[in-house]
């Protein structure tokens, strides 16, 4: 055991010292496999962060909600995307119907359109959102600056509304600024009541919060509404209340027309995605350590040839096929391990830097895969030339100019 470490002890010595005597060399076979790490860790640091992202936004929404949508919604066989093709337009007339149930805190029609904002010389995109008051509850919404419109601005259709707080900076040097000034939309005027805090949440933040029965005019004329959210009193009343949901809408539309979703059912499907997604962002990034390994295999070729002569004294003087082919293959794991260890060093500064904007996360897994299978391109593509240096004729070797 002793005579084993030593040997590799001295194998390694070895290697060190050639990498030494050639530092550019040395860098540029470690390169590929640095730059093949790096893609994998990054790929899937960003990935996990899509899905923090995610989740982050289910969570802002708050506890025990229940979406209903158009056509089969997320939740349906046809995927993500279903709920936005087809099925119905709900109407005041679903909401009457819902408000029936007696488990629901809180009911809030959502019509929502992407439309151009002004404000004096400012314009920006913004969302629409007609909603009534139990929205600022229900999302747990907070208000910046100002205050938040009511029943009676529901009731009065009165022509008031709320900004996202991104969408306040973008109109005014300061968010708070923005209450009691006027913005127009769709050519007609509104006065800023309130601002609210920012939620991390694009459209909420970058959003125009009017009473749902101020859209009934050029904005909405059709008097309908895109979605559904309900709120439920506690965990245990979710399923029920969900039954009761579809119960109510059935007793109007068709199954296919409509879906009812709660926040676990978009969880399990969205994690469900993100697995195939990783999944393709782990083979993508390995693109890249295949790469790197046949460069790190050709530059060991070359240094096989460079160092003919080399092998062949040695062979004179005892040495075995087993010695120099451990030679050559400590060498080109050496040069993965110091590839790998890179890759993982500058990928951990490039998501250090990202999460200041964006929830991307390292994952362990990740780290120890990317770092196993960059040794094991070291050792697999490393045998080639090995062997080929092993095989030298020491005569023919000690020849070669």
């Amino acid at each position: 055991m002793i005579s084993l470490n030593r040997e590799l002890w001295h194998l390694l010595s070895s290697a060190l010292a050639d990498f030494k005597r050639n530092k550019i060399r040395t860098f540029l076979t470690s390169l590929g496999i640095m730059i093949g790490v790096l893609s994998v860790v990054i790929l899937i640091a960003l990935g996990l962060g899509l899905r923090n992202y995610i989740e982050q936004q289910f969570e802002n929404l708050g506890a025990n909600i229940i979406l209903v949508l158009p056509g089969s919604g997320f939740g349906g066989g046809a995927g993500i995307g279903a709920g936005l093709i087809g099925g119905v337009a709900f109407d005041e007339q679903d909401i009457v119907s819902l408000r029936r149930i007696g488990e629901v805190d809180y009911l809030t029609p959502m019509f929502m359109k992407a439309m151009s904002v002004e404000s004096g010389d400012e314009e920006s995109m913004g969302y629409v959102m007609g909603v009534n008051e139990e929205f600022f509850p229900l999302l747990n919404a907070e208000v910046l600056s100002g205050e938040l419109w009511d029943g009676s601005d529901v009731a009065g259709r009165n022509k008031v509304v709320v900004l996202g707080f991104s969408l306040a900076d973008k109109l005014y040097d300061d968010p708070a600024e923005a209450v009691n000034k006027t913005i127009r939309l769709d050519k007609q005027r509104f006065r800023v009541v309130g601002v609210m805090k920012k939620k991390g949440d694009n459209e909420q933040d970058n959003s125009v919060i009017i009473p749902y029965k101020t859209t009934y005019n050029s904005l909405n004329p059709d008097k309908t509404f895109w979605s559904i959210y309900l709120g439920v009193r506690s965990d245990d009343l979710v399923t029920q209340v969900k039954d009761q949901v579809e119960n109510t809408l059935l007793k109007r539309y068709d199954e296919d027309d409509f879906s009812v979703s709660e926040q676990s059912e978009f969880l399990t499907t969205f994690n469900q995605i993100f697995v195939v997604i990783n999944l393709i962002l782990l083979a993508i990034g390995s693109i890249s350590l295949i790469v790197g390994g046949i460069g790190m295999m050709n530059i060991m070729y070359a240094t096989v040839t460079e160092r003919t002569k080399e092998v062949g004294i040695r062979r004179a003087i005892g040495a075995t096929r087993r010695d120099i082919l451990w030679q050559f293959l400590v060498e080109s794991l050496a040069l993965s391990v110091f590839g790998g260890l890179l890759g993982l060093i500058f990928a951990g500064v490039i998501v250090i830097l990202v999460r200041f904007f964006f929830p991307a996360q390292i994952n362990l897994i990740t780290v120890l895969v990317a770092f196993g299978v960059s040794s094991l391109i070291g050792v697999v593509f490393g045998v080639f030339p090995a062997r080929r240096a092993a095989n030298l004729p020491p005569i023919e070797a000690i020849r070669y100019e």
